[in-house]
Order: structure tokens, then sequence, then C-alpha cells
């Protein structure tokens, strides 16, 4: 595949991912990250803006790794690829715990090197039934291609 092939991808949706009390039970426990927003629904519906407990941002920003598997799932020439960095990433809107979000992937440019590929997503996440994006990032991804 080359970085003109990629260019020329149609943006791609993932499926959608649920957000619930579990997983974001599972986030805290490995993040340390126990702040009461994201688990205390009558507290956080009294003490903040955000209407209910939310989802932790970086929760949310995790799920692009497996949200990209499913949108480069056909591009069998990527042998793998790991994260390079971000550009640019916005929380936008808050995800309530019980949602499902889905990202919408476009290539915005590639890089090319000896073996590997830089390629920049302009990354869209949405909150089902939603009217703005949860998150929206430049994401670069290394991918190696396979000999």
């Amino acid at each position: 595949m080359s970085a003109d092939d990629l260019r020329a991808l149609a943006p791609r949706k993932s499926g959608w991912v649920m957000l619930d009390a579990s997983r974001v039970n599972a986030f805290a426990g490995v993040t340390e990250d126990w702040q009461f927003v994201h688990f205390d629904d009558e507290r956080a519906r009294a003490e903040t803006p955000f209407g209910g407990a939310i989802a932790h941002g970086f929760l949310t920003l995790s799920m692009l790794s497996a949200m990209s598997y499913e949108v480069t799932e056909d591009l069998p020439e990527l042998a793998t690829s790991v994260n390079y960095g971000f550009d640019r990433i916005r929380f936008v809107t808050p995800v309530p715990v019980g949602s499902r979000i889905r990202g919408t992937f476009a290539v915005a440019d590639v890089d090319e090197g000896e073996g590997w590929l830089n390629i920049h997503w302009d990354v869209e996440l949405e909150i089902e039934g939603g009217d703005s994006p949860a998150l929206v990032a430049s994401w670069i991804t290394r991918a190696f291609l396979k000999e």
C-alpha cells in the first residue's frame, strides 16, 4: 500500500463501543483516577455541570486504538502500527457513563520512510444520539510495512 493509496481512502467509521460503568471502573483501576465525577452519578448531578457521571477523557482517547484496528483491518500490506503521537487533542463533549461512542478516521497526510509510513489521521469520536463530538484529534500512527 502506497502513501498515495492511503491518502485516497475515504473516511472510515468504527463500530460502536459502550463506555459502561464496568469499563469506567476498570480504567480507573489501571490509572488510579478515582475522581467522583466518574462513579457517583448523584453527586455528579448535584456538583458538576455534566448532568451525571461521565467517562474519563483519557478512556475515550484510549479507545482510538481498538477502533483503529477495525478501520485498518483490510489493509494487508501493513504489518503492524504503533502510536507516534498527537498534534492536537480536544475533549469537546463529556461522555455520560453508559453511552456508546464510535470513531471516524480520515487520512489527512502520510509521510514515508524505509519500511514504514507515518499516517496522520483526523479523528472524531461521536456519542450515539449526541449533537457534538466527544473528542477530536490529529493522531499520528507509524505503520510498518510487510516485507
